[in-house]
């Protein structure tokens, strides 16, 4: 096997493995809204909804990536720790992107979410590989 063809399947690997975390985060996406929808059906308020879409979604998908994409055997707890590290740090650069586009830049509320997603989704996607499921 070339040199050519071992990189390529490394690669080939790494976009595969990019794909089944973006499969996941819809997932993970899909579990936070359904959460956040009910609650504030339920006249619970929108921030509290929020927190538990967020914790449900986060657990939802540190259960995917574990199984599904990285197969991590390692030390759940540490992991599920540096997992919320990790998306409260891209919760909180969305948070302030969002600010930056919507406030400084004009961008639409409804369009800036749509902006945010490849970024936070790329660095979220590295941070998981490299650090919470090493």
């Amino acid at each position: 096997m070339s040199i050519r063809t071992k990189k390529m399947g490394k690669y080939g690997n790494l976009l595969r493995q990019f794909m089944k975390f973006g499969i996941v985060g819809v997932s993970n996406t899909l579990v936070s809204l359904a959460v956040y929808y009910v609650l504030v059906s339920l006249g619970v308020h929108y921030l509290p909804a929020n927190v538990a879409g967020f914790i449900l979604g986060t657990f939802n998908s540190y259960y995917w990536n574990n199984k599904f994409v990285f197969g991590y055997s390692g030390g759940h707890l540490r992991a599920i720790i540096r997992m919320f590290v990790c998306y409260a740090f891209t919760f909180l650069l969305a948070s302030g992107l969002l600010v930056l586009q919507i406030e400084y830049l004009g961008i639409s509320e409804y369009i800036a979410p749509l902006v945010n997603i490849p970024i936070t989704m790329i660095i979220n996607f590295f941070i998981n590989k490299l650090w919470v499921f090493k």
